[in-house]
C-alpha cells in the first residue's frame, strides 16, 4: 500500500476511534480510559514490530531520534487525554471536527519548522476544513 492509502486507513480508524471511544468511555474516568487504550495500542505496536523483526533496529536509533520520538510521544499522550476528556463533556461530533484542527496547526508548523512548501490549493483547503471545524462549534 502506498501513503495515500495508508493515510485513509488512519482517518477511517480515527473516525471508529472517535465512535467507540463515547461509547466505551461512558461511567469510566477519562484518565483510566486513555491509560486503558495506550495498554492496547503498545501491545499491538510491539507485537507488529516483534512480527516484522524491527527490534533489530532498536540499537541503531540515534539519540536525536530518541529524544524527538519520546517528544513525541509525551505529546501524543496529553493529546489523547485531553481529547478522552472532550469526549466525556461534548459530542463526539462535536469534539473530533475540533481535534482536526491539527491539521492546518501541523502545515504551519511543518513550513516554519520544516521548511515545507503551502500552495496556494492546499492554503485554502484548509482554510476551509479550518472554517467547517469552526462552525461546528456553534
Amino acid at each position: 500500500m502506498g501513503w495515500l492509502a495508508f493515510a485513509f486507513v488512519s482517518a477511517g480508524a480515527a473516525a471508529l476511534t472517535a465512535i467507540l471511544a463515547k461509547v466505551g468511555i461512558e461511567g469510566v474516568p477519562a484518565n483510566l480510559a486513555t491509560a486503558i487504550r495506550t495498554v492496547i495500542i503498545t501491545a499491538f505496536a510491539w507485537a507488529i514490530v516483534a512480527a516484522t523483526g524491527e527490534t533489530r533496529a532498536f540499537a541503531t536509533i540515534s539519540r536525536r531520534s530518541l529524544v524527538f520520538l519520546l517528544l513525541s510521544g509525551v505529546a501524543t499522550g496529553i493529546s489523547w487525554l485531553a481529547y478522552f476528556r472532550a469526549l466525556q463533556l461534548a459530542p463526539a461530533s462535536r469534539v473530533t471536527p475540533i481535534d482536526k484542527l491539527s491539521l492546518p496547526l501541523t502545515i504551519v508548523l511543518a513550513a516554519a519548522f520544516l521548511g515545507e512548501t503551502v500552495s496556494w490549493k492546499l492554503g485554502v483547503g484548509v482554510a476551509l476544513m479550518t472554517l467547517g471545524a469552526i462552525l461546528t462549534i456553534g
